[in-house]
């Protein structure tokens, strides 16, 4: 079964910046777009009304959605589906039947970051599919000029190679450059095992050791996309933040989730949670696969 692409939308700014960012990808890929929006009659929102005048808000909402983005892209495969219930179970469900998820980022500033809100983040916490976030700001130029696909990778081939499917996939349709970035840092000496000494001595030291590791996560992925250029990065610093120096080149930014539960709620790991809050360009967090 062919799966869509779906982008959740509510009328915001940013949840039209996803659908828009949406329909191009679904383009792209040859895919058909599906747009939901997860609803439930609230006595006190901004849209006055009973239950029946927010339904049709709702409707209204969405359809003029679908119109512009089918105006856009005629040729586009396009539905929509307003589904009442709580927002994260919808959006959870509708990425459950989708090839990903798109979802609006809402921006603040550059030194204070995106908000990424509690929606999206149990969101993406939850969803065994990829879930993309957009700002508001995001404009289809951004796409072009040479910018590339940024990925993180870390550990073995296994452990990022979900995030590098989805990050060469995307770079084939568009035609795009993958930038494959790994970090490293030297920890302190007491949590080298004979065995890592050994194996960083062999390499030549920790650089060497890292490109080999970055070089042989990575080479499953060029065999498969032999007509993908690609970038290999290896450099010494934290993974949020050498990632985030890559923000300015990139047309999208890929990295892997480590989601988990807490008494407090749902976390994504420390990465994709720095990275989605301060990166200006759209960031795609891909679950283990």
């Amino acid at each position: 079964m062919t799966r869509p692409i779906t982008a959740g939308v509510d009328g915001s700014e940013e949840s039209l910046a996803a659908l828009a960012w949406a329909g191009r990808e679904a383009v792209r890929r040859g895919l058909a777009l599906r747009v939901v929006h997860a609803w439930r009659y609230e006595p006190h929102a901004a849209v006055e009304g009973d239950r029946d005048t927010q339904a049709q808000w709702v409707r209204d909402t969405v359809a003029g959605a679908v119109r512009t983005v089918t105006e856009r892209h005629p040729g586009l495969d396009v539905s929509a589906d307003v589904l009442e219930g709580d927002a994260v179970d919808t959006l959870v469900a509708a990425a459950a039947e989708a090839e990903l998820l798109v979802l609006g980022s809402r921006g603040q500033s550059r030194v204070v970051g995106f908000l990424l809100g509690s929606v999206g983040q149990q969101v993406i916490a939850a969803t065994t599919r990829p879930v993309v976030l957009v700002r508001s700001g995001d404009r289809p130029a951004a796409e072009v000029d040479g910018r590339e696909v940024v990925v993180g990778q870390e550990g073995g081939p296994e452990d990022s190679a979900a995030a590098l499917g989805f990050a060469f996939e995307t770079a084939a349709a568009r035609g795009a450059t993958v930038r494959a970035v790994r970090a490293w840092t030297l920890p302190p000496m007491f949590a080298y095992s004979p065995g890592s000494l050994h194996l960083l001595d062999e390499a030549g030291g920790p650089v060497p050791f890292e490109k080999k590791a970055l070089a042989e996560a990575v080479q499953p992925w060029r065999d498969r996309f032999p007509d993908v250029p690609v970038v290999e990065h290896v450099e010494m610093g934290s993974a949020g933040q050498v990632l985030l120096s890559m923000a300015g080149r990139a047309q999208l930014m890929v990295v892997g989730r480590r989601a988990r539960r807490t008494a407090v709620g749902a976390r994504i790991g420390s990465v994709a949670h720095g990275v989605l809050h301060h990166a200006d360009c759209p960031v795609a967090v891909v679950p283990p696969a």
